[in-house]
């Protein structure tokens, strides 16, 4: 049997509370022009936003492996059709959250599975901003454009 032993706040140094006892990790899908975006349901932390996939590392997991494990769990996604691509870090001092930004083939079907989701849809890139993102993801969602079309 596998630890799970990321869950659980950690009051950062950057005032906020953040999930993951080791850091989070999420990933950022993109398929041609468009990323794979998650409906955050009300009920968890900043719920009714747009995000990415992800949440707490395990001690045990790199950032690849938690973050696809993560987009797994919330997608169902299909690891076999996901290359990463790089990394993107925002690191806060004593937690980090690391977003894997993955090229996917067309085939890859992605649907809530979970009830942490209303929703996941795939967005055009260059109206992802307009949805009601998820507050870090908004704060960094200018870098990973950027970097998305960098690649």
């Amino acid at each position: 049997m596998v630890t799970r032993d990321g869950d659980g706040w950690v009051q950062c140094d950057c005032g906020n509370k953040h999930w993951g006892l080791n850091g989070a990790a999420g990933i950022l899908l993109v398929r041609g022009t468009q990323i794979l975006l998650q409906h955050r349901a009300p009920w968890v932390h900043n719920g009714d936003t747009w995000g990415i996939p992800g949440g707490a590392r395990d001690s045990h997991e790199s950032v690849i492996e938690g973050a696809v494990r993560e987009a797994v769990e919330e997608t169902g996604i299909d690891p076999e059709l996901v290359t990463p691509l790089t990394i993107f870090s925002d690191d806060h001092g004593n937690w980090r959250y690391d977003t894997v930004i993955a090229r996917v083939t067309a085939g890859l079907i992605a649907h809530e599975v979970n009830d942490e989701s209303h929703e996941v849809r795939w967005v055009d890139i260059d109206t992802a901003e307009d949805l009601n993102l998820h507050p870090s993801f908004a704060k960094t969602w200018p870098r990973l454009k950027a970097l998305i079309q960098s690649l």
